[in-house]
């Protein structure tokens, strides 16, 4: 991808900048000669690839969009099928999953991607990851860890997701130091070491690396799950972002001041309310131009994932970009009696309140034709406590608004959480109408 001996990411700004916009012209042209669906774009609104010479340019082009994915993904690919090695499918977070064809030289980028994430992280040869990820189920994650581990030379335990059991019986047999999973997960295990007097305090994991839930609030400081569990067990703790669309993450060095980009792999921009970009620490959306995929390339697309972009030096000494820990989706956000909040402030507090033990967040309008968010949550036994009145409390204390709680068992939400032939849990219902 680079020369060996010079990381880009070490490079300066100004160096990283002029390598980008290099990587850019090679991006378009490939699309140019190879997608069908931007060949089509760039035909239709009268585009000269030959304009774009520069990542500020991007702003003259249109954005891809989940339902262009959705209503054309066959269109997006660039080779013929039988050059694809892998098929993985999007979770279907945003709508109607979307398959994407992996070819050989994709998998060799993932695997280079995840090398640098893990390398990010501190991880070395010689260190050994318990991955508490599934491989299956067309999901790229698992299989994208998997790769980079055994790239980055470093040993890999394949355990899968869940079963405390055998994950503490993994980690008794053969002493990993790198766990690899959900982070709210963490706390399952937790638990059930307690409860079998387990001493997780001085077992040999010393690293957390947590995907698919954030750790940190906007100013890096842990947030209520990240605060949980380093209360409880003294180890370091790394989040990451990452999306199959982006095929790429953002990884936190040990500083844990924003998840690092690898200039190499991907383009981001922060666009505001007017499609424009806004300034280096305002939050806006993730807009990705991917870099140096073979079978399914995008520009400019939409990830509906809200952040903001920082561009001073690193203390690790990396000159790229970070971006900040996720607000939340631009389509889930909420307003709620006059308070603007994303999910995941609301999962915060319910991850972290010990009586309950799952739920689901649903939104829908009111009477009034403004957000109206319950909360259903499924408490495991009868509490000497008003647990309506607490979680409103706790509500109000973290988020300064309460929604509305209804108290479920468990069994009732868990039907909610996972409907048949669901690849993820849902914990997020929005059931407001479409403007």
């Amino acid at each position: 991808m680079t020369d060996s001996n010079q990381d880009i990411e070490f490079c300066t700004a100004e160096e990283i900048k002029t390598f980008q916009n290099e990587k850019l012209k090679d991006a378009l042209l490939y699309l140019s000669e190879h997608s069908p669906f931007y060949q089509r774009m760039f035909k239709e609104k009268n585009i000269n690839i030959a304009d774009i010479q520069t990542v500020d340019d991007l702003i003259n082009l249109p954005f891809t969009e989940k339902k262009d994915l959705q209503l054309h993904n066959q269109e997006f690919l660039c080779v013929p099928a039988d050059k694809i090695i892998d098929y993985i499918t999007t979770s279907g977070t945003l709508g109607d999953p979307v398959t994407f064809g992996c070819t050989d030289s994709d998998l060799e980028r993932l695997a280079y991607n995840e090398k640098k994430s893990f390398e990010c992280a501190g991880l070395k040869p010689g260190n050994i990851v318990q991955l508490m990820t599934t491989l299956d189920k067309r999901f790229m994650a698992g299989l994208a860890y998997f790769l980079g581990i055994r790239k980055l030379g470093a040993s890999v335990i394949r355990v899968g997701n869940g079963m405390p059991e055998l994950q503490w019986d993994t980690i008794n047999r053969l002493k990993p130091d790198t766990l690899m999973c959900v982070p709210s997960f963490i706390l399952r295990l937790i638990e059930y070491a307690e409860q079998h007097n387990i001493d997780y305090r001085n077992s040999s994991i010393k690293r957390i690396i947590g995907i698919g839930e954030g750790l940190r609030e906007q100013d890096f400081s842990l947030n209520l799950l990240g605060s949980r569990i380093k209360e409880k067990w003294d180890v370091e703790l790394y989040a990451t972002y990452s999306s199959t669309e982006m095929g790429a993450t953002f990884s936190e060095c040990p500083n844990g001041c924003g998840g690092h980009v690898h200039p190499e792999l991907i383009i981001v921009e922060i666009i505001g309310d007017d499609s424009k970009p806004v300034k280096a620490g305002e939050v806006g959306e993730v807009v990705v131009t991917t870099l140096g995929v073979e079978g399914m390339p995008l520009l400019r697309f939409r990830t509906g994932d809200m952040s903001s972009k920082i561009t001073d030096r690193c203390d690790c000494g990396r000159y790229s970009y970070r971006l900040t820990p996720l607000v939340g989706r631009k389509n889930n956000m909420i307003k709620l009696k006059g308070t603007t909040i994303y999910p995941p402030a609301i999962n915060d507090v319910l991850d972290n309140t010990p009586y309950v033990v799952n739920y689901v967040v649903v939104v829908q309008n009111s009477s009034a034709g403004t957000d109206e968010v319950v909360v259903k949550v499924g408490v495991a036994t009868p509490l000497p406590i008003d647990v309506i009145k607490d979680l409103k409390d706790r509500f109000r204390s973290r988020i300064r608004v309460a929604p509305i709680v209804e108290i479920l068992s468990p069994e009732d939400v868990n039907k909610i959480n996972n409907p048949a032939n669901n690849r993820k849990p849902i914990k997020f219902i929005d059931n407001r109408r479409k403007k």
